[in-house]
């Protein structure tokens, strides 16, 4: 066993289960940041955009106008201002046909509505299994490591006549220390997925809500002649 009990010359000297077990550890602990760091990163710019679009929809303008200039962009949609464009288009494409009941009119912007809303829902969920997984699994690899790491520094007392405990401490050290490594890389992980998930319900909330009202709106459309809204849906907040 070394004299020097420093972690890093510890973790040196251990065992390669234990050695193998704190890389592990130390990838899952990176990985669970890099999805923190990126999810943190993606839910602000989430609720930015809501916010931004909420406060041109709701400031009275032309519901036409405002699709036609969303897809003339020619940019990929996300989030609030994709469901508008799916649940608009739709709703146009059938307007456009003729013949259709105003029921299946909002029944064909709600299907596209929700479909753009289980995409995004999918975007926004995604990396939150993996730290849910990191979080619950880290401190039972971390308690594999410890437990083999003992094991290995009991054994070794088979082969000395006086045991003292200078002898066993360095490996049982050495154990703990994949047990605090499980530990560093749970405990972020588990913070960071309750937080997201919540952020995550609460954004996939506002959207449900926007499709409720939109589609709201669109009824109210749906019995104006096509022209009219052909023209725009004005005051529809």
């Amino acid at each position: 066993m070394p004299s020097d009990m420093s972690p890093l010359q510890l973790v040196l000297h251990a065992s390669l289960v234990v050695q193998l077990v704190m890389a592990l550890l130390l990838l899952a602990s990176v990985v669970s940041w890099s999805i923190m760091l990126r999810k943190r990163a993606e839910l602000r710019r989430a609720r930015a955009e809501a916010d931004r679009f909420e406060e041109a929809f709701w400031s009275g303008g032309d519901l036409s106008a405002m699709f036609k200039a969303i897809d003339q962009s020619r940019r990929v949609t996300k989030g609030m201002e994709g469901i508008f464009e799916s649940g608009f288009r739709e709703f146009s494409r059938l307007r456009q046909q003729g013949g259709v009941a105003g029921a299946q009119l909002i029944e064909g912007a709600r299907r596209g509505m929700k479909v753009a809303l289980l995409k995004e829902s999918d975007r926004l969920e995604m990396g939150l299994a993996m730290l849910a997984t990191i979080g619950s699994t880290s401190p039972y690899v971390g308690l594999f490591g410890t437990v083999w790491g003992i094991m290995g520094a009991f054994h070794g007392l088979g082969n000395v006549q006086q045991a003292t405990l200078a002898m066993v401490a360095p490996g049982i050290t050495e154990a703990l220390i994949a047990t605090a490594m499980g530990l560093f890389a749970a405990i972020p992980a588990v913070i960071a997925y309750n937080r997201y998930a919540d952020q995550v319900t609460r954004i996939e909330t506002r959207y449900d809500t926007f499709v409720e009202e939109l589609s709201s709106i669109l009824q109210r459309h749906a019995a104006v002649p096509r022209p009219s809204v052909a023209a725009g849906a004005e005051a529809h907040a």
